[in-house]
């Protein structure tokens, strides 16, 4: 059946393009859901007028994917969840807990743009997960996944390193402010001494 695209469809054309697919696609998903309209000369004539306006809104995509992939190229996403000793995670990171976190940084991408490596990622480690933007370009984000465990005994080691920081930084202000003491009695002596010569 013969097409045109009312809206960008993924793997099937742009807003405006005329595509053949087959029957039951169009009937059941594409129309329904007014993603197309029927190829007729009265729509065709319809599209026609407005060509100006998509390629303008196909420029406006454009620009706005590029200033999107330069910020998504520079993120590193830390994903924290459970996992054994071994590092094998109770569950998976899948492409909507990447979203989730994307959404968090406030970098909005849509869930079904994100494509994590072998679907799931079940270990933790560093990844790369590729975002699908506008057109053929894409970008890559970088994924620390971390054990919850890993994450808790670092948190407390560094708790444990503060406080004794601390302490210590408490001792040795403890340890002047009685040498400054002990001098200002030295100095005391010292001027009672010349007082009394």
């Amino acid at each position: 059946m013969k097409i045109i695209l009312n809206q960008d469809v993924v793997n099937l054309g742009e807003e405006g393009d005329v595509v053949v697919v087959k029957d039951g696609y169009a009937r059941n998903y594409l129309l329904p859901n007014n993603m197309a309209v029927m190829f007729t000369k009265t729509n065709q004539a319809i599209f026609a007028s407005r060509t100006a306006a998509i390629e303008k809104r196909k420029v406006e995509k454009r620009a706005a994917s590029a200033s999107l992939k330069e910020k998504l190229d520079k993120v590193v996403l830390t994903m924290v969840v459970s996992a054994g000793e071994s590092g094998k995670l109770f569950g998976s990171v899948t492409s909507s807990m990447v979203q989730e976190g994307l959404a968090k940084q406030g970098l909005e991408v849509e869930r079904k743009k994100i494509e994590v490596a072998t679907h799931a990622i079940k270990m933790v480690g560093t990844y790369s997960v590729r975002i699908r933007l506008y057109e053929d370009e894409s970008a890559e984000v970088k994924l620390v996944v971390e054990s919850e465990s890993t994450v808790k005994a670092r948190q407390a080691a560094e708790a444990k390193a503060a406080a004794e920081a601390a302490k210590a930084a408490a001792k040795a202000e403890a340890e002047a402010a009685k040498a400054a003491a002990t001098a200002a009695a030295a100095a005391e002596v010292a001027a009672t001494e010349e007082v009394t010569e």
